[in-house]
């Protein structure tokens, strides 16, 4: 490892320069030059997320599988946890993000009827509309929503949800859980590192968690979207946190954009660049906090 970098190992110790990790800039020169030198890790991406826009939980690893091989890959590869209850798709990235487990979902483990119709697991039928009367003005409009939804392609196996720096497959999806000012440093990033402007999320009806990977992982870009009232209750997001979905083949993308400018600019904030994030929590220009180097007789 590059003697420049905040962890580099002496023989049998390991050494951690605490002071490189908690200077922006240095901290960000480090993770480039590893990047250049050895590669990120999804370790790395992780930390440097949790570290620089100090994300509360774990990026979740978002597996969707088709492959029957893969399926056992993934057993063989892994120490997994499987549901002892049916539980909503919800649920299984709760425990993913908070707790940090593995984790291998089935058709007959997931129990939220919403995402086993967007997961090709349940035909379009009555149930489905009437889980959605009360959010319309009737049933036409039920039926006509319904059907708006995307749907993953058909054959799927399985799922998997894994903290990232715990998946050793391939993700699809990485799914963060973040405050809605985190979401903003997120696809602000996600524009500059993809060049792609406007961002355009796709919110569905009763399905913000599911519809919202599904929808990303159909169309292959960023999607942010607030919660549903299941998303909300069985998601374990009482706080007003908000979904983002981002394609792994553009992830590492935004985590070096932000690491890039962090570099340049000294800090993470978007409110306040070049500022630690997450800088003041007050007006940008507040005319009662101004301070000043003390003269000679202070």
């Amino acid at each position: 490892m590059h003697p420049k970098s905040p962890l580099t190992m002496q023989q049998s110790s390991v050494f951690i320069d605490s002071e490189v990790l908690l200077d922006d800039r240095k901290f960000a020169e480090a993770m480039l030059l590893k990047k250049d030198k050895a590669g990120l890790s999804r370790a790395d991406m992780v930390f440097v997320l949790r570290n620089l826009l100090r994300l509360k939980y774990y990026p979740v690893a978002v597996k969707f599988f088709y492959d029957e091989a893969e399926v056992e890959k993934f057993k063989a590869e892994h120490e997994y946890l499987v549901a002892c209850n049916p539980f909503t798709f919800c649920h299984f990235c709760a425990e993913s993000r908070q707790k940090g487990d593995v984790l291998f979902g089935e058709r007959r483990t997931l129990g939220c009827s919403n995402a086993r119709y967007l997961f090709g697991w349940k035909d379009y039928d009555e149930n489905e509309i009437k889980s959605h009367m009360k959010y319309v003005k009737d049933r036409e409009q039920a039926e006509r929503f319904v059907k708006t939804k995307p749907r993953l392609p058909e054959g799927l196996l399985a799922f998997a949800t894994a903290p990232l720096h715990k998946a050793k497959f391939e993700p699809d999806l990485v799914f963060i859980i973040c405050d809605v000012l985190q979401s903003y440093h997120l696809y602000n990033d996600y524009a500059a590192a993809m060049d792609v402007h406007p961002i355009r999320p796709n919110f569905m009806m009763n399905s913000a968690a599911c519809g919202g990977a599904v929808w990303s992982y159909v169309e292959n870009t960023i999607n942010i979207v607030p919660m549903c009232s299941g998303s909300y209750t069985a998601g374990k997001t009482e706080q007003g946190e908000i979904n983002v979905f981002i394609p792994w083949a553009h992830f590492e993308k935004l985590v070096v954009r932000l690491l890039e400018r962090t570099a340049s600019q000294g800090g993470a904030s978007f409110p306040r660049t070049g500022e630690t994030y997450p800088g003041f929590d007050i007006c940008k220009l507040c005319n009662f906090l101004l301070f000043r180097k003390p003269k000679e007789d202070e």
